[in-house]
């Protein structure tokens, strides 16, 4: 499923950004949803995850109380709404698609589709 995302760009340190993640197609909903990030130099990692059902959310200990994940399944589209932002917060969002199952999970490997990445700079 292509996957585009928006919504980066510049943020002072504790402000706020929304990322959106758009996915064509009819089956969005049967996809769990990630979104990972990858600084310069380092691997990408795990952000926050959806379940298909919107029943179920995970999040990376280093986001936890600050970013939140939501879908809407009606307008195929996963956001990410960042707050308290920190320098550290720097890297490149990826949203990720997977399906074949109900569980989120935290590995890069076990997502199949993914977006183009966009960049979210967070300096004074």
């Amino acid at each position: 499923v292509p996957l585009v995302e928006s919504g980066g760009g510049l943020a002072q340190p504790g402000g706020s950004l929304r990322l959106s993640c758009a996915a064509s197609g009819r089956t969005f909903e049967s996809y769990v949803m990630g979104w990972f990030r990858q600084a310069p130099g380092k691997e990408r990692e795990f952000v926050a995850g959806i379940s298909r059902s919107v029943s179920s959310t995970y999040y990376a200990d280093s986001v936890k109380g600050r970013f939140t994940i939501s879908r809407d399944n009606a307008k195929n589209t996963v956001y990410l709404q960042m707050n308290s932002l920190k320098p550290e917060d720097t890297a490149v969002y990826y949203c990720a698609g997977r399906n074949g199952g109900m569980l989120i999970m935290t590995s890069p490997q076990s997502y199949a589709y993914w977006g183009q990445g966009t960049q979210v700079t967070v300096s004074s």
